[in-house]
């Protein structure tokens, strides 16, 4: 029997409940104007819930002589409850003046929504304090009280004919839809926060990243510098040597600066400069820059460096492999050798760095060049994700084989040009 009162109309009546309910929640989580100004967001809910009671009685659930029943009552104590009373006052006029347009006005109605006002806007401000479960059990138990009491009040003051149909459409129902409107109302707002918080932490990710990057990057040339100050501080050294450390110490300090600036243009990046580059001249200046720091490690440098000829950014093509050999130093604490072969094959450049250091299982050479994935205890992996990063721009690709306390091949494979590289570079060559 209870399931004919279950019609098309109360269906209706439902569906302008979550359509005013959806409609705040959108409009709210994509208008920061509205999120930033309680006002906004109070006059957004009472214009939201304002429809979706109008609609309820526009198309009610069902007339007879003496009433017209549906589910208002469920948005204006929504309103209510979480807009205050202020709200609630705003619903009430609106409500009555919706009321006197379709059917009249009626004192009664107004008696019986005015009880409902005092008692919601007196609850609200514990309301909206109240965890989720809370929430559910006070509106099932509100509305339902508030239910009985105006019933009462309206059978005392006009001698009001309770129905059956009243009894299910004002009395029994409305409890159980108020408390799926309040569940569906903490359920969007907790997703608005998810969200929130989800991009806070991603923002805080990016800066962390940012961070740790800049440290890494800058890092890299500092060692350079610090390893040729220490060999002048070594002793008494040619004239020709010292000029020649002191030069390259300065470039690196030139590379450190650029780097900021670079970082510091981050979030407008300037196109990149490409040009031919020969493999073999480049190399062997990372391999001078790398020295001191192999030096300290007692690590050998060995090198075969066949001329070929790739398309990039020198500056980019140089850090790409001074992080890849700094990290393979790193990768022989007790030293060893540290191999750069370069050889060109018809339309590929192949570069191979191999050191014979403390190596890689399979599952740390699957997560090579991930971010903050390291094998060193202080790693940060941003070396290897940049290096990684910088031959995928050059069209390149990369494999590495590895076995622990073994050591650690990479093959990088680059695509070659016959453009000639400036002719600075090709006197170099000569």
């Amino acid at each position: 029997m209870a399931g004919l009162y279950i019609n098309q109309h109360v269906l209706n009546n439902l569906f302008y409940i979550l359509v005013g309910v959806f409609a705040f929640s959108f409009i709210y989580d994509h208008s920061a104007a509205i999120r930033r100004r309680p006002l906004y967001s109070r006059v957004l809910l009472g214009a939201c819930l304002t429809l979706a009671a109008v609609l309820c009685m526009k198309f009610p659930i069902y007339i007879d002589p003496a009433c017209v029943h549906d589910f208002r009552q469920v948005p204006f104590l929504l309103g209510t409850l979480y807009g205050g009373g202020a709200v609630g006052a705003v619903l009430l006029t609106m409500l009555m003046l919706a009321r006197t347009i379709l059917y009249g006005f009626q004192p009664l109605t107004l008696i019986v929504y005015a009880i409902m006002l005092a008692a919601a806007a007196v609850v609200s401000p514990l309301f909206r304090r109240l965890p989720r479960p809370s929430k559910l059990f006070t509106a099932l138990g509100l509305t339902f009280l508030l239910a009985v009491l105006t019933t009462f009040v309206a059978v005392v003051i006009a001698d009001f004919q309770v129905t059956k149909p009243y009894i299910i459409y004002f009395i029994l129902m409305p409890p159980f839809v108020m408390m799926f409107a309040v569940y569906l109302m903490e359920t969007l707002h907790e997703a608005q926060l998810a969200r929130a918080e989800l991009m806070k932490m991603e923002k805080m990710e990016i800066v962390s990243q940012l961070a740790a990057s800049i440290s890494h990057e800058i890092r890299n040339p500092l060692t350079v510098v610090k390893g040729f100050i220490q060999l002048l501080q070594t002793g008494p050294l040619p004239r020709e040597t010292e000029e020649r450390y002191i030069r390259i110490a300065l470039e690196e300090l030139e590379r450190a600066e650029a780097i900021i600036r670079d970082y510091l243009t981050f979030a407008k990046p300037a196109p990149k400069e490409t040009e031919p580059i020969d493999v073999a001249i480049q190399l062997q200046k990372v391999l001078q820059m790398i020295a001191p720091m192999a030096h300290m490690h007692s690590v050998d440098l060995s090198s075969s460096l066949d001329h070929g000829i790739v398309i990039g950014n020198v500056q980019y093509f140089q850090q790409c492999f001074l992080n890849l050999f700094k990290n393979s130093i790193e990768a022989m604490p007790n030293g060893g050798t540290l191999r750069v072969t370069a050889e060109h094959r018809g339309t590929a450049v192949v570069i191979t760095v191999s050191d014979n250091g403390v190596g890689m299982t399979k599952e740390q050479v699957r997560r090579f060049g991930e971010p903050y994935f390291s094998t060193k205890e202080k790693g940060t992996g941003l070396g290897a994700m940049v290096a990684v990063k910088i031959i995928e721009q050059m069209g390149g690709t990369w494999n590495i084989e590895s076995a622990v306390q073994k050591g650690t091949t990479l093959t990088i494979t680059l695509p070659a040009s016959r453009v000639q590289p400036p002719t600075a570079e090709r006197s170099a060559a000569g």
